[in-house]
């Protein structure tokens, strides 16, 4: 590792824990072990590696494997594991994977999301399913007239776009994630579609963006409804979308906020294996593929192991340690504040403590600075290591985090990092949208997701 971080002295790259693996295990005799992730329609993803022949050594294979799994189920998604070459590692993850293991909480939030059992199965070599990967053709559509919407946690944007052109665009103040009653969600967002339809002459098609887990534009898993009962969820959250759209009897596509935000970036920006990468509350993704499409995947990067050290700090929500959500959000920033011996209000909120950390900034404290360029070193390997599931040609930064003077710091030695380091990345276009582009490339790009098909 040819960067020492300031203050997290314990961080142990994942991509650097993987390619030392995998040089190991080219020394000694191995084997293939292969991994077959499966979501919703039959999709999978599949991923193969050398392991260790050696029964002796097969608490390393365990150790590397059970990483790559939780990466590729919240990079991919998935409730289906089949693992082929190695028995003994099939065996302990399903036993992890099963309740009352480590990795219950990622098998839970699978089952909801794919609505099925979450399975861990061994399979012979000639048993593993082939590969089955879909690329959506979504977005970028702009004849008619669109409605383009975008539900935030406090406040919604609608927009009214016709031929490509936003004609009518606001924001409404409201409160969703406090509101248990469905119909406070439902009466908003069904309000925010009527103002933008009275704008223009029809409603040809209808866009939203949302944060969130969406499958075949059912809402699976979202903090807007965080108060909604379970009851009620099921019965009139889980189709909510697609029942207002019905009201205006225009075809309809949802998608996740992220993978809208890498739309707007990649409209702008005229090109496509955009990852855009969020860094506020928590972290969150999204991807564009070198398609010009979406893969169809989580993309929820929060989730996803980037720290090899098995002390470092621990997900309240997941259990799991050294994931994302602890490097690349607000978590980040005051987890190094508190490492470096700031001595931040506990009565402060994490915004809150995040400000006093910028303000050092602004104030051209030296501190602050090797915060944040600490969380540099973090991107610098951690773009190596997405870019083993990913092919990245811009990556997008956003989110308060990134706001101010830290923001330049993290993007110019983000590509030192991946320049000294990663010479085959070094290539990767590494940038932030301009603020008042990106809200209304984000209305156009989510009013742009539906394509109206031709009578």
């Amino acid at each position: 590792m040819k960067y020492t971080l300031n203050y997290d002295k314990g961080f142990r790259p994942m991509i650097l824990a993987l390619r030392e693996f995998k040089a190991a295990v080219e020394k000694e005799t191995h084997k293939k072990l292969t991994l077959c992730i499966e979501r919703n329609k039959g999709y999978n993803y599949i991923y193969s590696l050398e392991v260790f022949a050696d029964e002796e050594k097969r608490e390393e294979n365990l150790g590397i494997v059970e990483r790559l799994i939780k990466s590729l189920l919240w990079v991919v998604g998935g409730y289906k594991v089949y693992i082929s070459g190695d028995d003994y590692v099939a065996r302990k993850i399903a036993q992890m994977y099963k309740k009352g293991g480590e990795r219950q909480f990622d098998a839970d939030f699978m089952s909801k999301v794919y609505e099925a059992p979450f399975e861990v199965l061994s399979v012979p070599a000639d048993k593993m399913p082939a590969e089955n990967s879909c690329s959506l053709k979504i977005g970028g559509h702009l004849d008619g007239c669109r409605i383009g919407f975008d539900a935030g946690g406090s406040d919604r944007k609608v927009s009214a776009v016709v031929d490509g052109k936003v004609v009518y665009s606001e924001e409404v103040v409201w409160f969703p994630k406090t509101n248990s009653d469905y119909r406070y969600h439902y009466d908003g967002i069904k309000a925010a579609f009527a103002t933008a339809a009275s704008k223009m002459p029809r409603v040809d098609a209808i866009g939203v963006s949302s944060a969130g887990i969406y499958v075949d534009n059912k809402i699976m898993v979202a903090s807007l409804f965080l108060k909604v009962p379970e009851e009620d969820f099921e019965k009139h959250v889980k189709n909510m979308y697609i029942d207002i759209a019905k009201e205006f009897n225009a075809p309809l596509e949802v998608a996740n906020d992220g993978d809208v935000t890498a739309l707007a970036g990649a409209i702008d920006l005229n090109d496509n294996g955009v990852l855009g990468i969020a860094m506020g509350t928590s972290e969150a993704g999204g991807y564009i593929n070198t398609d010009g499409g979406l893969n169809g995947w989580l993309n929820e990067l929060a989730f996803v192991p980037v720290d090899y050290n098995k002390n470092a700090m621990v997900d309240e929500w997941s259990g799991d340690y050294g994931c994302g959500v602890k490097y690349f959000s607000q978590d980040g920033v005051i987890k190094l504040a508190g490492y470096a011996g700031v001595k931040l209000d506990e009565n402060l909120s994490p915004a809150e403590k995040l400000k006093v950390v910028q303000k050092m900034m602004a104030d051209g404290d030296p501190v602050a600075a090797k915060i944040y360029e600490d969380i540099c070193v973090y991107l610098g390997y951690t773009i190596a290591y997405y870019s083993e599931f990913y092919k990245i040609k811009h990556l997008l930064l956003l989110g308060r985090v990134t706001s101010g003077k830290g923001g330049d710091i993290i993007i110019e030695k983000a590509k030192e990092v991946l320049k000294t380091e990663f010479p085959e990345y070094a290539n990767i276009d590494v940038s932030m949208p301009d603020e008042s582009n990106r809200r209304v490339g984000q209305s156009i790009a989510a009013a742009s997701l539906t394509e109206i098909k031709k009578q």
